[in-house]
This record gives C-alpha cells, sequence and structure tokens, in this order.
C-alpha cells in the first residue's frame, strides 16, 4: 500500500512539473483549451506544492526503504532518476525564455550602411519624427525588443506561430517594465512583467492571468512591409542589424517572410480561410474584418465599409508591402482604381492621382494624406481567436 502511495506521490509530483509548462508551450493538444488560470495557479504556487509532495515523499521512503526488498528500493531509485530529468528538461529546456533569448547586441545602421536585404519584411514604427525598421526575420526569434524610439520607451513584439507583430508602450502603472517571455496562449505568445507577474497577451497586449488581469497596454501604431517599402517614405530610418550571436536562430527563419518555413506551426496553408491561411485583420470601434490574402494578391486592390469607416486595402508590386488606408477625404467617400504598372492610384470622384504613402500628388486633392488604418497580416486561426465576432470580407 506504501508503496502504491509512493508512486502516486511520485506522479503528481511530475504531473505539477509537467503541466505547468505543458499548458503554455505548443506541445499536442495544449493550446486549444482555456488552461491559462489552471497553468498560472500552479506557476505562482509550484514551490510549495514542490515542498509538500517531497515531504510526503520523504515520510514515505522513510519508511518503505526501512524494510523494503531490494526491487522497491530499485523502483523508488528509478522514479527519483526519472524524476530529476523531468525538472531539468521542464525548468531548464522546455521553458520559452531559456529557448528564445532577447538581442545581446542591439545595433541599428542608416539605410546607407544597413545589411538587410530590401526585400525582408519589417515592422516599422515611427515615432516624433524618428523611425525605425525591425526585421521580422530577427524579431520572429527574439519575440520582443525593448527599445526607444522619439524618446519614448517601446516594445516591439512578433509571434512566428500566429505571425502577428505588434508594439506597445510598456509603461505600466507609472513604470517602464520589463518582460519576460513565459508561453503562449493558444498559440500565442505571451509575456511575463517583471513587477507583478502577470501575464500578457501578445496578439491584444492584454493581461490575461495575475493581479493585473484585464488590464492593457497601449499600442503603439506599427506597419509591417518590405524594408523597401518603408525606406521610401522614412530614408533616415535607421534598421535593426542581425546579433551575431543568435546567427543560427536567424537562419531557422530565412524562409518565415514567404511562409515557406519548414515548422509546421509557422508555415502557411497556400489556400484561403484555413487555419494557417494569411488574413488582413482591420479593428474599428467594436467591429473586426478579416480579407484573405490570396484574394488581395489577385485584386491588388478591395475596397469595403466597416460601420462607420470606409476602407481601401492596398498591395504593391512586391505582393508583400499593404496598406490599409480611410477612404473618407473631406467628407467624401473616396473611390479608387488602381493601375498595377505604375502602382498609383486614381480616385473616380476627383481623377485625383495617390501613391504608395497615401498621398495625393497631383489633383484637386494634390496634398491630401490618406489616414492610415492600423492593420495585421496574420494567420486566420490567430485573428478567428482573439477575435471571435470578426466578420469576414466575401
Amino acid at each position: 500500500m506504501k508503496l502504491l502511495l509512493l508512486i502516486t506521490g511520485f506522479l503528481l509530483l511530475f504531473a505539477v512539473e509537467m503541466l505547468r509548462v505543458y499548458f503554455i508551450m505548443p506541445f499536442p493538444g495544449s493550446q486549444h483549451n482555456n488552461t491559462i488560470d489552471i497553468a498560472y495557479w500552479i506557476s505562482r504556487n509550484i514551490i510549495w506544492l514542490r515542498i509538500l509532495a517531497l515531504l510526503l515523499l520523504v515520510y514515505l521512503l522513510t519508511s518503505l526503504l526501512k524494510h523494503s526488498k531490494k526491487l522497491k528500493k530499485v523502483v523508488v531509485i528509478l522514479l527519483l532518476a526519472f524524476y530529476t530529468v523531468i525538472f531539468y528538461f521542464f525548468n531548464f529546456r522546455f521553458e520559452a525564455d531559456k529557448m528564445f533569448y532577447q538581442p545581446q547586441h542591439k545595433n541599428f545602421f542608416s539605410a546607407n550602411s544597413n545589411r538587410i536585404a530590401a526585400d525582408k519584411l519589417i515592422i516599422g514604427v515611427e515615432i516624433n519624427g524618428e523611425a525605425k525598421a525591425y526585421p521580422i526575420q530577427l524579431i520572429g526569434y527574439h519575440h520582443q525588443v525593448r527599445d526607444t524610439i522619439g524618446n519614448t520607451p517601446v516594445i516591439i513584439t512578433y509571434c512566428t506561430v500566429c505571425r502577428t507583430g505588434r508594439a506597445f508602450s510598456p509603461i505600466v502603472n507609472g513604470s517602464n517594465e520589463t518582460f519576460r517571455l513565459v508561453g503562449m496562449d493558444h498559440f500565442n505568445a505571451m509575456f511575463e512583467d517583471a513587477a507583478t507577474k502577470s501575464w500578457w497577451q501578445q496578439e491584444t497586449g492584454t493581461a490575461i492571468a495575475g493581479p493585473l488581469k484585464g488590464t492593457s497596454l497601449q499600442e503603439i501604431p506599427s506597419k509591417q512591409l518590405t524594408l523597401d517599402a518603408w525606406l521610401r517614405k522614412y530614408p533616415n530610418s535607421s534598421v535593426l542589424q542581425p546579433d551575431t550571436v543568435y546567427a543560427e536562430e536567424y537562419k531557422d527563419l530565412a524562409d518565415f517572410d514567404k511562409g515557406a518555413i519548414k515548422s509546421d506551426l509557422e508555415k502557411r496553408d497556400s489556400a484561403s480561410w484555413q487555419f494557417k491561411s494569411w488574413v488582413v485583420g482591420i479593428v474599428y470601434d467594436k467591429y473586426a474584418k478579416a480579407y484573405d490574402w490570396n484574394e488581395l494578391v489577385s485584386k491588388k486592390m478591395m475596397q469595403d465599409s466597416l460601420p462607420g469607416l470606409p476602407v481601401v486595402l492596398v498591395l504593391e508590386k512586391d505582393t508583400a508591402s499593404f496598406h490599409v488606408w480611410n477612404r473618407n477625404v473631406n467628407g467624401d467617400c473616396l473611390q479608387f482604381i488602381k493601375d498595377d504598372q505604375t502602382d498609383l492610384l486614381k480616385d473616380v470622384n476627383t481623377q485625383s492621382t495617390w501613391n504608395m504613402d497615401g498621398l495625393c500628388l497631383e489633383g484637386a486633392l494634390k496634398g491630401q494624406q490618406l489616414k492610415f488604418i492600423q492593420s495585421y497580416q496574420e494567420f486566420w486561426h490567430s485573428w478567428k481567436t482573439f477575435h471571435p465576432n470578426t466578420m469576414r470580407y466575401q
């Protein structure tokens, strides 16, 4: 009976160590259920759970080994050895921040000295006249890069398993907070702040567990496009360069931009509206809407309206850089046609000509700027999970 209790105690100890990580990492079946509260409780109480379980095991071991036969001792030794292995792997190998690290050398070069290829995708941010570009191949490995733009602290985040890029202010309760990658929720990267140990969702910037649950970080406007397209508008932008310490890790994401990566978690479904199909997502007021990437590639331009917001989605000739703008100018809802040869737009209303930066070059509206609408390219499974009431453009 005591041997059975001992084995049961070991199994419970194994379960605590494993489930704490299993629920927040992409193990088979782990990301499809709402288990964050359980994972967070285990994580916050893991020390006490270990102590209680080990005290029980020590008591049983002392009693059992005193009069046990050799076979029982062998069983106990094997269980202890197995627990040691479990403890090592689930505390030093499988945890997110033991697999993905922050850059040790954060170097930015100007456009003239930059070594990043012009066709690589970047997340671009401009604040107070200063612009910076963060190649997705780099931040996709790091998951987050803490930085300052225009004297403003920022955290640039990317989750390759959701294909989501976001920029946030790291200011929490008036303090410039630091975060560590703790795992993922429904395949989306999740961060833990150093002060309160709350867990924050990368997709939404919202704390989903811990003392600050329900609090949201302020999102900072950002754009995803090729470096070439970004530098066209921001020629004085600085560009994040590879940290040579992580050269091998960056190589693993070399084909991520085009969705041709080998990883089952990160490669693209080429068909439309599949689990890992690409979509462009927009959130406006209480509404969310998704647009099929394949249709945008085919049409080059899509015009639509969310309640209270007429939009135009445009894809540049590079078939990678996209823009979403408000079609309402001076109280008029403009209708556009696109010249695929010149990559210019013309509005039907005034016959004015617009470029791929949303600026009117000539015509009655010359000098006008279309209003930027925050939009994202991501996997369909991610968008519909975190925007369950999303509409689909069809």
